[in-house]
């Protein structure tokens, strides 16, 4: 038995259609679908290439990896609402704060000459000082390169100025001022034999990029050394935000490659841990 819609298609005098192909109703099952089979075939072939543009640049059977950060509305006032593996990013010092940085009482609160002597470096090393502001560590890293050169390396232009009028003042042939970005620190690939980073990975707005950046201007074998206030300590009148333990500090560098080497406790308040690049990196 024809349906009631066939019936009416007929009494109206117009002949059924699917997509574009008209088919008579006086038709056979078998004779419609070989009508019809070519447009099956075109859109099951349209269906897979579709399928092979949403997967191209993705290996078969994997998902596209989860995004590196988290942008969170509710967040810590001295945070910018960005989070890395569960940290949120701390905001940045800008140059106005560059008098903190040359504190007399850093003297004591930080040791900078014990941490230059803790890094073992040699009279030819490239150093990279990665977030440089005022050049408080450069100028005395320099006078332990005296063959070899430091990258003073900062995103804000007002700060690698106070470095160049130091440099001329004190006549400083071996630091280079180097203007990075949020993303890279601008430096050639494999020229640096230290990183140092002192209280400013964690005000990173981009930390897998500025690793990432690090890694490749790294020389294999090459050292980083991060500085951080200690997050695992209450007592330490800093800014949470400010501070990191080793814990995070390590499972973020471990995403770049980065081998933790140790983790020296000879300051009052801050941690001092050594990441290598491996050789065959």
């Amino acid at each position: 038995m024809r349906s009631t819609q066939t019936r009416s298609h007929e009494s109206s005098g117009i002949r059924p259609f699917v997509g574009r192909v008209p088919l008579d109703p006086a038709m056979g099952w078998a004779q419609r679908w070989l009508r019809l089979l070519p447009i099956v075939l075109l859109l099951v072939a349209g269906t897979h290439a579709q399928t092979r543009t949403e997967q191209a640049g993705t290996p078969s059977g994997q998902r596209e990896p989860p995004p590196a950060y988290e942008t969170r509305a509710a967040h810590d006032p001295d945070g910018i609402g960005r989070f890395y593996l569960g940290r949120e990013i701390a905001q940045v010092m800008g140059f106005q704060g560059a008098s903190w940085l040359e504190r007399p009482e850093r003297i004591a609160e930080e040791k900078p000459d014990d941490v230059v002597d803790q890094m073992s470096l040699k009279p030819a090393d490239v150093v990279a000082d990665v977030g440089a502001g005022t050049g408080y560590f450069s100028f005395r890293i320099a006078r332990r390169v005296s063959q070899g050169k430091v990258f003073a390396i900062d995103v804000q232009p007002e700060m690698l100025a106070t470095i160049e009028a130091r440099k001329a003042q004190q006549r400083v042939q071996n630091i280079v001022s180097v203007q990075g970005t949020v993303t890279d620190v601008a430096l050639p690939d494999a020229s640096v034999d230290v990183v140092l980073m002192v209280d400013v990975y964690h005000e990173f707005a981009y930390p897998l990029e500025m690793m990432r950046s690090i890694v490749k201007a790294l020389k294999p074998g090459g050292r980083v050394v991060q500085i951080e206030y200690r997050g695992e300590d209450a007592d330490v009148p800093i800014k949470r935000l400010h501070k990191m333990t080793v814990a995070q500090a390590r499972r973020e560098m471990a995403v770049v490659g980065l081998v933790w080497r140790e983790t020296k406790n000879f300051l009052p308040q801050q941690h001092f841990i050594v990441f290598e690049k491996p050789r065959g990196q």
